[in-house]
């Protein structure tokens, strides 16, 4: 009996990982991309390294993983901009207050906020993840604000145990949610064409 297609059968993802606690979700998110039939590539925050390992991503989807702007030796395409012309979607999960305020003001000193702030021109989604102060805090509402209005799609953050103990809104949504508005959206996107 052939398996049954999903709508993320050869879809191309850019999962960009920043430096939450939450990050090590990000890794079952990669890997149920991949046993959807997705590829995912994924683009880490030198803080996200300090979280969770690359190899962890790398065992789940069977892909090298990026995390700096400065290609190794052996590559010859300019990696930021190779990165999103093979991507159908982007996703950034979990997206911090640091990651939602570079791309919002246009600062670009890492790989994933070069991408999100000059090079992005597809759909995009930010799962924010952070404490409850910090999601509240006026200027990182300033930001989803600005993001919402170029076009940024962001889902949660929802309430429930934050890492620091306390029970907040800023809490990430589950690596299943988060799936399930990337097939909406890829739906959305693939009945405009």
């Amino acid at each position: 009996m052939p398996e049954e297609k999903t709508n993320l059968d050869g879809l191309s993802v850019l999962l960009g990982v920043s430096g939450g606690i939450a990050a090590y979700k990000a890794v079952d998110l990669a890997s149920k991309l991949t046993a959807e039939g997705a590829k995912a590539h994924v683009v880490m925050t030198e803080n996200a390294c300090q979280l969770i390992g690359p190899k962890s991503f790398e065992a789940v989807t069977g892909q090298a993983v990026f995390s700096s702007l400065w290609s190794g030796p052996e590559e010859y395409k300019i990696g930021h901009i190779n990165l999103v012309e093979q991507a159908d979607i982007i996703v950034v999960a979990p997206a911090t207050a640091n990651i939602i305020g570079k791309i919002a003001n246009g600062i670009c000193d890492d790989l994933l906020s070069t991408i999100l702030c000059v090079c992005w021109n597809k759909p995009t989604i930010l799962a924010p993840a952070m404490n409850e102060k910090m999601w509240n805090n006026p200027a990182v509402q300033q930001n989803v604000n600005t993001l919402k209005q170029r076009g940024f799609r962001l889902i949660g953050p929802k309430e429930g145990r934050l890492a620091c103990g306390a029970m907040g809104m800023g809490r990430m949504l589950e690596p299943e949610e988060i799936l399930e508005a990337i097939k909406r959206v890829v739906g959305e996107t693939k009945s405009s064409e």
